[in-house]
């Protein structure tokens, strides 16, 4: 399988991803998730990584690239509906200080990441978890296939 083809369409067109991203990325399949990027939400918003767990638990990442992108982010709330746990990662030089305390924390580079904090969970409703996660495979298999239209979002 070339995980090239999982990328979301912006990551392929060559727009350059944050750094935190990929280590990020690495970390949760680490764990046991697998992830896709730009996952459109029906709500309108796209989760910067949307994770699926090995028991069906649904992270949402979003990854700052530093203080003023975090600061101009007034859009990060509404992910919360959206998940079981919610989590920033930011990189190495981020002060983590000024990130909600609820949230929980990745630190990255483009290598790895470190699971500084975990937030509590906030299960999703039966509904939901199912219509995400029939979301998430027909993302997956839209983008491996090549075939992936982001009008059909």
């Amino acid at each position: 399988m070339d995980k090239h083809q999982l990328l979301a369409p912006a990551e392929r067109a060559g727009r350059p991803e944050p750094k935190p991203l990929r280590g990020a990325i690495r970390l949760l399949e680490n764990m046991g998730h697998g992830t896709l990027t730009e996952f459109p939400l029906k709500s309108g918003r796209r989760a910067d990584i949307l994770s699926l767990g090995g028991k069906g638990e649904i992270w949402i990442v979003e990854v700052k690239s530093g203080v003023p992108d975090f600061r101009s982010d007034h859009k990060w709330q509404d992910y919360l509906e959206w998940c079981d746990r919610f989590f920033f990662a930011v990189g190495p030089e981020f002060p983590a200080e000024i990130l909600p305390r609820d949230a929980g924390l990745f630190i990255a580079d483009e290598y790895d990441a470190i699971l500084v904090r975990e937030p509590d969970a906030t299960l999703l409703p039966a509904a939901r978890r199912k219509a995400l996660t029939l979301r998430f495979a027909h993302l997956a298999a839209r983008r491996l296939s090549g075939r992936d239209d982001p009008i059909a979002d």
